[in-house]
């Protein structure tokens, strides 16, 4: 008799249903597990197998054979046990078929059949109700987060035999336990503690309001960490679409917060200038792909301390994401696409000693020195910032004044970026630095003032065709922020300044 149950797979951010099939016939007793198994599935036999037989059931002591379709499909880890499973035993008539039709079955099995939670599983309830199951049976310790997505009636299971005992009797799904008081929140870092740097805190302002990229360069020990860990701190949280694609992304990483709840604040990565381009960008095979910092960063910032210690190829895989919000990875037997729309925020010294900042009188590094260690970033990568600043070290007067808390700058970021809403509400597009540059240059130019002022730049190659377009994101976002329905000439003017000609990393 063959028998059929459904689970799922994840590939990449996705989540492909997978028929698990069983074969019991006659034959010399053995089972066989066929469909590009890895080798954690494979073992799966002999967890199922004991799982079977601590629970209650009987091991069909006949032929097994179980397929996985797609049998082109890779496959991995131990997220099938639990289907796996109940397939045999519907095979051999201890499990009514019927009874799993319309439900997605997932659990990695221990050896005393109790059923241990798996990562995915909230991308894998997002691909149920797209393929039209309407129940979903998972580990107990997963129902919290199978439950963040509409559409679904999700069950728990503790154990094969409470599995079995729900598929055949009748029996509830198990309820998980209330979760304990957990420690309350990290404190968002607030842009009060920085003192001075009113050119830096200004353009941290702009790029939250725009979705724009920054690039800081100064002194060690002048502040550029400290502005790029305060950017969350500026943005609006995340609507119900973003925080269920970020929360996916982060259940698959086994990075939910407690509670299993959406991810509403945006994310923050920050990964060390010795990290591979696999940590970075991800890798892997088709069917174990790594999510790399790109994407656990997406909607939210991922900032590069020490920018110019990172190998080069590293920094350059983000070519794509800067321009497109995805990255592609081709492998020889899949492609797999994943979300990276983020805020790049760039430091990094001027120079190997750290001092060539003003007139670079304490400065150690000979010339050639400096620009070794500036060329470090491709000029490529340097056009994609839309905001590059020096940071100058404040004085002991700017240490003594208060500067303005994030609540107030979050505020009229809000206001920006409800604007830009408002003006993009029937396109594709939510935050200015999303917008293609041929939409803004035929649909939504500046005034002529501010036309010309850009055709000059453009004609004495200080700016590219993308940094062109990249000035004029920026002056949307800078008339936003002062409430004006077009980019003025001074927003064109301002848009270039911050774009910082004048900086060692001027591109």
């Amino acid at each position: 008799m063959v028998a059929r149950v459904h689970a799922s797979v994840t590939v990449g951010v996705d989540a492909r249903i997978v028929i698990v099939e069983a074969d019991v016939t006659s034959g010399l007793p053995g089972m066989t597990i066929v469909g590009l198994a890895d080798t954690a599935m494979s073992e799966s036999r002999d967890r199922v197998r004991a799982a079977i037989g601590h629970s209650g059931v009987d091991w069909p002591r006949t032929r097994i054979t179980v397929a996985l379709l797609p049998a082109s499909l890779p496959k991995r880890g131990s997220a099938l046990d639990a289907a796996i499973a109940i397939a045999i035993l519907a095979a051999s008539g201890q499990v009514p078929e019927k009874s799993v039709s319309s439900t997605l079955i997932l659990g990695e099995l221990g050896l005393d059949g109790r059923i241990h939670p798996v990562p995915g599983v909230i991308v894998a309830a997002q691909s149920a109700v797209s393929e039209g199951f309407t129940r979903l049976l998972v580990p107990v310790a997963n129902v919290g987060e199978a439950r963040l997505v509409p559409g679904l009636v999700v069950g728990g299971a503790r154990d094969l035999m409470h599995l079995v005992g729900i598929l055949r009797d009748g029996l509830q799904p198990a309820e998980p336990a209330p979760p304990e008081p957990g420690r309350a929140d990290a404190p968002i870092p607030d842009l009060a503690e920085v003192r001075g740097q009113g050119p830096a805190r200004y353009a941290l302002e702009v790029a939250a309001a725009g979705g724009h990229h920054i690039a800081f360069v100064g002194v060690p020990g002048v502040g550029k960490t400290l502005l790029a860990e305060r950017l969350p701190g500026l943005l609006p949280d995340l609507d119900d679409v973003q925080a269920l694609e970020v929360t996916s992304i982060h259940s698959l990483s086994q990075r939910l917060p407690a509670g299993d709840r959406l991810v509403r604040r945006p994310p923050f990565e920050s990964p060390h200038h010795t990290a591979s381009a696999a940590a970075v960008i991800g890798g892997g095979q088709a069917g174990r792909i790594r999510l790399g910092a790109a994407t656990l960063a997406h909607r939210g910032v991922l900032f590069l301390d020490e920018a110019p210690e990172f190998a080069r190829p590293v920094i350059d895989a983000l070519r794509q994401p800067l321009e497109s919000g995805v990255i592609h990875l081709a492998r020889a037997d899949a492609t797999v696409v994943l979300p990276s729309r983020f805020h790049l925020v760039i430091a990094a010294n001027p120079c190997p000693c750290g001092r060539a900042v003003g007139d670079g009188r304490d400065c150690s590094c000979s010339p050639q020195q400096r620009r070794r260690y500036s060329a470090r970033l491709s000029g490529p990568i340097l056009d994609r910032i839309d905001l590059r600043l020096v940071l100058e070290r404040p004085g002991l007067a700017d240490l003594g004044q208060a500067s303005e808390s994030s609540g107030p700058v979050a505020a009229r970021v809000g206001a920006a970026r409800a604007r830009a809403r408002s003006r993009w509400a029937d396109t594709p597009w939510r935050a200015n630095a999303d917008v293609p540059g041929h939409v803004l240059r035929d649909s939504w130019a500046p005034d002529e003032p501010g036309c010309r002022i850009l055709e000059s730049s453009l004609a004495s190659g200080a700016l590219s065709l993308r940094g062109a377009d990249r000035v004029l994101r920026v002056a949307w976002t800078l008339a936003d922020l002062s409430a004006r329905a077009r980019p003025s000439r001074d927003d064109i003017g301002r848009a270039l300044a911050l774009r910082g000609s004048d900086t060692p990393w001027a591109a």
